[in-house]
C-alpha cells in the first residue's frame, strides 16, 4: 500500500451514503489513507456501496495511482447501517440525494451521532449550506464539500462556506482536499455556489436547443468541445450526472433564483421516460 498526502486527511472518516457519489468520496478518502466507515439504509445497500468501491479501488491499481491489492485497502475501510458507527469519527460528509427533508433529517443523524469535535459537511451541489446549518446544533463545525462526479476522475472540490462556519473548518478543508489529490476552489454560500449555477445554466441552454431543433446532440457538444475547449459537452455531462440529478437542481435553483432556470420539458419528460443518462442506459446518448 502507499497512500496518497495521509498526512492532511483526517484518520478516521465517515460517509452518509454509498450511492454513486458517496462510494466515490469514501474511495478518495481510502486511496489517501483515512479509515472509512460507510453508513448505508440496509445490508442490501451497504453491500452494493463496498462492490462500488472496491471495484474502484481495483481500478486505481490498474492504471498505477495506488499500489497492493484491493483486500489491503478494503481492510480499511467498514459499511455499516446504524449511525452510530460515525461516534469516533473526525469527519462526516454526508452524500444522499437532493431532496430537501431527505438532506436535513441525514445530518441530523449523523450529528447526533458524532463527537463534539468532529467536523461535518454536506455533498450538496446546490442547496443552502447556511439554510441546512439552521437545522443542526452544532453550525460551526459544517460546512460544505462539493465533489464532482467521477470523485475518482475529477480534480476539483468545491468548498462552501457558510456564515457560521468556523475559520478553523475553513482552513482545515484545504488541506483535506489537497490532500485527496485535488484542488479546492472556496465559494461563499449562494444558490447553486459557482459550479452548478455555471453548469446548469449551460446545460439547461442546451436541452432547449435539442427541443426547438436547433441541433443534434452531438453537434451541440461538439460545438462546445472543439470551439470551446470544454473536456465534456453540456449534454454528455447531463447524461454522466443524472438527467433526474439536473432536474432537481435547476428546480431547486428556479425556486431560489427565478425563471432563468425554469427546467425544459424535454427534461421532464424524459425523467418521466426513465431516460436518466448513462446510469438508465439511455439519456441524450444510448450507452450500451
Amino acid at each position: 500500500m502507499n497512500a496518497l498526502n495521509s498526512q492532511n486527511v483526517p484518520e478516521r472518516v465517515g460517509v452518509l451514503g454509498g450511492g454513486r457519489m458517496g462510494s466515490g468520496i469514501a474511495h478518495a478518502f481510502l486511496i489517501s489513507g483515512a479509515h472509512v466507515v460507510v453508513v448505508e439504509v440496509d445490508d442490501a445497500a451497504a453491500r452494493a456501496a463496498r462492490e462500488r468501491i472496491e471495484k474502484d479501488l481495483g481500478a486505481s491499481i490498474d492504471r498505477g495511482k495506488i499500489e497492493g491489492a484491493v483486500g489491503e485497502w478494503s481492510a480499511h475501510l467498514e459499511v455499516a447501517t446504524d449511525a452510530s458507527a460515525f461516534a469516533d469519527r473526525d469527519l462526516v460528509v454526508e452524500a444522499v440525494p437532493e431532496v430537501w427533508d431527505l438532506k436535513v433529517e441525514s445530518l441530523r443523524r449523523a450529528e447526533s451521532n458524532m463527537g463534539p469535535d468532529a467536523w461535518l459537511a454536506t455533498n450538496t451541489s446546490s442547496m443552502s449550506v447556511d439554510g441546512l446549518a439552521e437545522e443542526l446544533e452544532r453550525p460551526d463545525h459544517f460546512c460544505g464539500l462539493h465533489f464532482f462526479n467521477p470523485v475518482p476522475a475529477s480534480k476539483l472540490v468545491e468548498v462552501v462556506v457558510g456564515e457560521k462556519t468556523s475559520e478553523q473548518l475553513a482552513s482545515l478543508t484545504q488541506d483535506w482536499v489537497s490532500g485527496l489529490g485535488k484542488t479546492p476552489v472556496t465559494v461563499h454560500d449562494a444558490p447553486g455556489f459557482a459550479s452548478s449555477r455555471l453548469g446548469i445554466a449551460l446545460s439547461l441552454e442546451a436541452i432547449r436547443m435539442v427541443e426547438e431543433g436547433v441541433a443534434a446532440p452531438e453537434d451541440i457538444d461538439h460545438a462546445m468541445t472543439l470551439g470551446y475547449k470544454h473536456p465534456v459537452g453540456p449534454l454528455a455531462l447531463t447524461d454522466i450526472v443524472g438527467v433526474d440529478v439536473r432536474l432537481d437542481i435547476a428546480e431547486y435553483l428556479e425556486s431560489r433564483l427565478g425563471p432563468r432556470f425554469s427546467p425544459p420539458q424535454l427534461m421532464r419528460d424524459m425523467v418521466e421516460r426513465g431516460e436518466l443518462g448513462k446510469k438508465s442506459g439511455k439519456g441524450f446518448y444510448t450507452y450500451e
